[in-house]
C-alpha cells in the first residue's frame, strides 16, 4: 500500500484497512505465474481470512488450504473454489465433515493415514489423499518458524516413507518456505527429488507448501518460473500446486492507531490505542519492526518516538521511528503491511479495544466497515 494513498481521517481508530487495488496486483502476478507454469495456486486462509475479500481472491486463485475444520468450512461457504485441508493430527469427531467439506485431505503421519483408513475409503476417489513429508532441509532462519528443524513434528521423513501405505496416497505435500525466494525453493526442491525420487514416481501431484514471497519487491519471478517448468520436465506426470497466504495480501493492509499518550524518555514514548500482543503478535515472535506510514529516516528524523501498545506487557512495544513533525495525543498513525498473519492472530488479551475491520474500495474511492467489535465480543469469548 502505498505511503498516504489513503486517508487515515476517514475509518474507525483502531482498524485495519484492506486495500483492494493493491490486493488485485498482487493477484494479477499470481495469474501470470500460474499461466506460464500451469502450476495449480491456493490462497492459505492461516494468513488471513477476511472474507468480505474472498470474491476478489476466488476470481483468480483455484481454491484454499486449511488448517482444520474450522478453516475448511469457511474456505467451502465463502470461497469459490477447491478445499485443500491438512492439519498436524485430527479428531475423530471431526474427521467425516473434513472429507465431506475437502476437496483433498493432507495428512502429517503414516499413524494418522492408517488410523483413518475406512474413512479415505469411504470417501475416495471423489476426495484426493496426501501425506506431508520433511524434506529436512532448514532453510529458514528464524526456529520458530522452520518446519524442518530438528525433531519438527511436520511431516515424515525419509526414514519412515516404508511405514505409510501407499496405495491410499494420491500426492505428497511439502512445507518448507517462509517469506523466501525462488532460490530457497530450489535447494528444498533438489533435496526432495534425492531423498523422495522414489515416492515422486508413485504419485500424482506435488503440493510445495506455501513461504513463497512471489509479490515481494526484489522476488525473482523468472527464475521461480524456470525453477518449476525445469522440475515439470523431469516430473511430467505430477500436477504442481503452491499455497501462498502473504504473498496474496503482502501490502495490502494498513493498521490505523492514535497516540493517547506521550511519556518522557529517550526517546520519548508514544502510547497507541493498539497493542503488539493484541493485534500484531509477529512483531513480538518474529520478531520484526513494521512500516509506518510517512515515517522518517531516524538519522534525519526531526522527532523520534518509541511507540508502545496499550496493554499491560512491559514489552508491547513496536519499536523506534522518526517523524518529520511532532507526535501528540489524538494524532493518527498507520502501520503498514498489516493484512498477513496480523488479522487472523488478534487476541482480546487485558480487554484492549479491538481493531474494526474495513475494506478501501479502490474503484469508487469508498471505505466499507465490514466489522465492529463490542465488549460482547470480549465477554462471549470467555
Amino acid at each position: 500500500m502505498e505511503s498516504g494513498r489513503i486517508d487515515i481521517q476517514s475509518v474507525p481508530s483502531p482498524s485495519f484497512v484492506i486495500d483492494t487495488d493493491v490486493l488485485r496486483r498482487n493477484l494479477k502476478l499470481l495469474k501470470e505465474v500460474r499461466d506460464a507454469t500451469g502450476i495449480q495456486i491456493l490462497f492459505a486462509q492461516k494468513s488471513f481470512a477476511t472474507f468480505a475479500v474472498y470474491p476478489i481472491i476466488s476470481d483468480v486463485l483455484d481454491g484454499v488450504c486449511a488448517s482444520g475444520l474450522w478453516e475448511a468450512r469457511l474456505g467451502s461457504e465463502k470461497f469459490d473454489g477447491a478445499v485443500h485441508t491438512y492439519s498436524p493430527a485430527y479428531r475423530d469427531d471431526e474427521i467425516d465433515e473434513i472429507f465431506r467439506l475437502s476437496h483433498t485431505v493432507i495428512f502429517n503421519s503414516a499413524s494418522q493415514l492408517s488410523r483413518f483408513r475406512d474413512t479415505i475409503l469411504q470417501y475416495r476417489p471423489n476426495t484426493q489423499i496426501g501425506i506431508r513429508i520433511n524434506p529436512e532441509c532448514s532453510v529458514t532462519e528464524t526456529a520458530l518458524y522452520d518446519p524442518c528443524a530438528p525433531n519438527s513434528r511436520l511431516g515424515i521423513r525419509y526414514a519412515d516413507v516404508s511405514a505409510v501405505d501407499w496405495p491410499l496416497v494420491d500426492g505428497i505435500h511439502f512445507h518448507a518456505l517462509c517469506e523466501q525466494t525462488s532460490f530457497a525453493l530450489e535447494k528444498v526442491l533438489k533435496r526432495v527429488e534425492i531423498r523422495f525420487g522414489d515416492v515422486i514416481d508413485r504419485v500424482h501431484w506435488l503440493n510445495m507448501g506455501g513461504g513463497h514471497f512471489i509479490t515481494q519487491a526484489n522476488y525473482d519471478v523468472a527464475h521461480f518460473i524456470q525453477v518449476v517448468n525445469d522440475f515439470k520436465l523431469r516430473h511430467p506426470h505430477l500436477q504442481l500446486v503452491i499455497e501462498p497466504g502473504g504473498a496474496v495480501v503482502l501490502n495490502a493492509g494498513i493498521l490505523v492507531a492514535t497516540v493517547l499518550d506521550i511519556l518522557p524518555g529517550d526517546p520519548p514514548n508514544a502510547i497507541l490505542d493498539i497493542s503488539c500482543t493484541c493485534h500484531t503478535p509477529d512483531v513480538l515472535e518474529m520478531p520484526y519492526r513494521p512500516g509506518v506510514m510517512n515515517e522518517v529516516p531516524l538519522e534525519t528524523a526531526s522527532h523520534t518516538y518509541r511507540l508502545g501498545g496499550v496493554s499491560c506487557l512491559a514489552g508491547d512495544q513496536f519499536g523506534v521511528y522518526g517523524f518529520s513533525e511532532p507526535l501528540s495525543p489524538s494524532k493518527r498513525i498507520a502501520f503498514l503491511d498489516m493484512a498477513q498473519y496480523s488479522i487472523v492472530k488478534t487476541t482480546m488479551f487485558n480487554g484492549v479495544r479491538h481493531p474494526a475491520i474495513v475494506v478501501y474500495h479502490s474503484d469508487s474511492n469508498t471505505f466499507e466497515t465490514v466489522r465492529t467489535f463490542s465488549y460482547d465480543d470480549f465477554k462471549n469469548r470467555l
